[in-house]
Formats: structure tokens, sequence, C-alpha cells
């Protein structure tokens, strides 16, 4: 008589913990990162006030009243830059959940499906996976876009829509390997059903690589938003993020005035950085690239 199913320590799903172990780095540099991170989303309440528009100050270049120098409104660009970089981190976080969320599901009903009786399924959706990989991001941000009209929730739901398909892989690919292992085979031959086994042990064996994925999508979904409102096609002046400030000072560099875009522009390459340095410190030890 056979033995009853238990979950097996080595290779099975109680190695999850251990499986998503990140490497092993100093405290200082966990909150370095969360105080930077921290700044900029608290920046604009500690800097508020200098905002308003002064049209005799416009242009002003950078000095210790003026870090950042102001706008063609007289408007102090370091204020302006951080409320960007809150609105560009935000729609960043937003964009790649909702997109980790998206790739998840194709992932997991594709890799669940394949190669059974259901494998029509895995194919249809593979093929999609192919067919938004084979569209510039940025061009079919910018159909989304135009056809939703420019707004907050537009742009993420474009930037979302854009970047699901490399969790979907990594989701599929996953449970493929992990399909064949010994506490999935002992589970299904206990009587457990696959989707059972999907929802209790896969899911939950996976989901380290997948906030992985996902911190590495902030940046891409940062460096996408910014891209569409530099074209025009982004947020409102009144939420106005580090690439609509960006594009709203072309004028000013043709006329020699640098700062406005230049200092913005760091920023957003900072932020960006930031961001990626954080998925660094996630990446669990000994594994590769995501």
């Amino acid at each position: 008589m056979a033995e009853p199913w238990r979950p097996v320590r080595d290779g099975g799903p109680g190695t999850v913990a251990r499986a998503g172990r990140t490497r092993s780095r100093s405290p200082f540099g966990w909150a370095v990162a969360a105080c930077l991170l921290l700044l900029v989303l608290l920046a604009v309440d500690l800097v508020g006030g200098t905002g308003s528009a002064d049209f005799a100050r416009a242009y002003l270049p950078p000095s210790p009243e003026h870090p950042f120098g102001t706008d063609q409104a007289g408007r102090d660009l370091l204020d302006r830059s951080l409320s960007g970089a809150r609105v560009s981190l935000l729609v960043g976080l937003v964009a790649a959940a909702v997109s980790s969320v998206v790739g998840v599901v194709v992932g997991a009903a594709a890799g669940m499906t394949a190669g059974r009786g259901g494998g029509w399924l895995d194919s249809t959706l593979m093929r999609l996976v192919d067919a938004v990989n084979a569209l510039p991001h940025l061009v079919l941000g910018i159909v989304i876009v135009a056809l939703l009209g420019p707004s907050l929730s537009s742009v993420v739901i474009s930037v979302a829509l854009t970047h699901w398909t490399t969790t979907a892989r990594l989701v599929r690919a996953e449970l493929l390997a992990l399909d064949r292992a010994g506490f999935v085979e002992a589970a299904v031959g206990a009587g457990a059903g696959r989707w059972w086994v999907l929802r209790q042990h896969l899911l939950a064996h996976v989901m380290g690589r997948v906030l992985l994925a996902s911190v590495l999508m902030v940046p891409h979904a940062i460096m996408h938003e910014s891209a569409l409102s530099f074209l025009g096609l982004g947020l409102p002046d009144d939420r106005a993020s580090l690439g609509t400030i960006i594009e709203q000072s072309r004028s000013a560099v043709l006329a020699g005035h640098w700062w406005p875009a230049v200092l913005p522009g760091l920023l957003l390459v900072a932020l960006s950085l930031l961001v990626f340095a954080v998925a660094e410190r996630l990446r669990p030890a000994g594994r590769g690239r995501v």
C-alpha cells in the first residue's frame, strides 16, 4: 500500500524559503535604499511652497536658492522634479503590479495546460505573447493611450499591457520545470488536483522570482511612461511626471537654457538606477539574471 503523500523537504515546497533567500548584504545598504525611496515619496512635502509661478523669475540658472533653477513659469525646478519623480515612481509601481498579475495569470494558465488536453490554450497564449513581443512596446503604448485618451489610468494600462510577457514566460517556464518534480507527482498520485497543487505549492514556489521580475519591471515602466509623456501623450501638467517636465523644456534647450531638461533627466536616470539597485539586493543567491 502506497504511503500517504507528504510535502518533500528537499526539492519540494518546503524549500521555498531557502530558494527565495536573498544574498547576505549589509543592512546599511538596505537602509540607504529605503531612505532614498522614502525621500522621493516625501520630498515634495519637505520642500513644498516653492512651486508657485513667478514669471519675473523665469529661467533662473541653478543657485543655492534654486538648486535646479527655475522653469518657463518661474517655478522652482527642484520642487517640480521631486514631485514628478514621485508621480513617475508611483506610476511605475502600479503598472508593474498590474503587469505582474496579468503575467502570472497567463503564465500559470499556459504552464498548467502545456502538453495535456488543454495544450491548445498554452499554444494560443504563447502565440499572443509572441505577438505582443513582436510589436515595439512604445508604438503599442502610443496606440493604447491614443485610444483611451491621455490620463493617469491610460498610462498605467498602456505600460502594464506592454510589459506582462516577461512574467508570463517566467511563470510558464518555472511551472513546466516543477511539474515533473517529485513532490508534484506525489501530490497528484495521492489524488490532489493539478489546479490545487498550483494554488497551494507551485505559485508559492515561483513567487520569489515573480517579485524580483516585478521590481526589475519598475524602471522599465518609469522610462516607458516618461517616453509617452515626452511625446505629449502622458500625464497632464497638474500631475506632471519627470517625462512631462522634460517635454515642456524642449524649447528652453533650444533657447540655451539647459537645466530645465538636463537636471530632471539626471534625476530620472538616478531614480531608475536606484530601483535597479533595490532589485539587485532582492536577487536570490546563486541565481542568474531574470
